[in-house]
């Protein structure tokens, strides 16, 4: 039988299928379970580095080091990320219905009352390459009607007609309740499914803004036999998507 947690590293998985040779950044266990589960399954040709400067040859556990096969420096991955062929799934203190995300503090911006990550790499991440989010705990804090700062930005920032944005995709969310994408009016976010035993409720109630197509929702695929095989034994096998997610 498999866990709340393995479910949503599968979830994490599909966000890469058919994804081709594209380079891949998870940037929680989550994601990295899911990554290398989607490079061990149905996406074999995605690129992982080891999180410096390396890309990865094989497909290592957690923590594990393996094989090299190339050089992946920043001035690289600035290159790949330019051109779009880049998909980073990051982490997300805030996020609202347009998918903007905010790890940089809460509170006013001229002065905030909670110090976080700072806007990092998000801003160029969101505006040049598929961008998703894992967030472990759905509730309505982060599932904000207005993030407090806006560090990656949603689809009501995306100017269509600028060529700079051609690249910008705001992809998906994936949470410990389902999975969401912005297919809703205006593109905002909507419900592509719900993780098994959640109800389309339970997710309305610990959320800050209507999220469309709850009630008619699929239900998030369950792992086969060989995944939930992978996840324990070869990709995670100490357990670290636990510490994400209580299962």
């Amino acid at each position: 039988m498999s866990t709340r947690a393995e479910v949503c590293a599968v979830a994490c998985a599909e966000l890469f299928r058919d994804a081709g040779e594209i380079m891949v950044s998870p940037m929680t266990n989550m994601a990295s379970v899911g990554a290398r589960l989607a490079r061990l399954t149905f996406s074999p040709d995605i690129l992982l580095t080891d999180g410096e400067a390396q890309l990865l040859a094989d497909t290592p556990a957690l923590g594990a080091s393996g094989a090299l096969e190339g050089w992946m420096p920043f001035s690289r991955v600035f290159e790949t990320l330019a051109w779009g062929r880049r998909h980073v799934v990051m982490g997300a203190n805030q996020v609202d219905r347009f998918g903007n995300q905010n790890i940089s503090a809460f509170g006013p911006l001229q002065q905030p009352k909670r110090q976080m990550f700072g806007v990092r790499g998000a801003p160029g991440n969101a505006i040049n390459h598929a961008t998703s989010y894992w967030v472990g705990n759905h509730s309505k804090r982060v599932f904000c009607e207005n993030v407090d700062i806006v560090c990656g930005i949603g689809w009501d920032h995306v100017d269509t007609d600028n060529p700079a944005f051609r690249f910008a995709n705001t992809y998906r969310v994936v949470s410990n309740l389902g999975v969401f994408d912005f297919g809703g009016p205006e593109r905002t976010m909507r419900a592509v499914s719900l993780h098994p035993g959640v109800s389309s409720d339970e997710v309305r109630q610990n959320t800050s803004f209507e999220i469309h197509g709850l009630d008619g929702a699929q239900e998030t695929r369950l792992p086969t036999d060989d995944e939930l095989s992978l996840i324990r034994e070869t990709i995670d096998p100490k357990a670290l998507r636990d510490r994400e997610i209580r299962s």
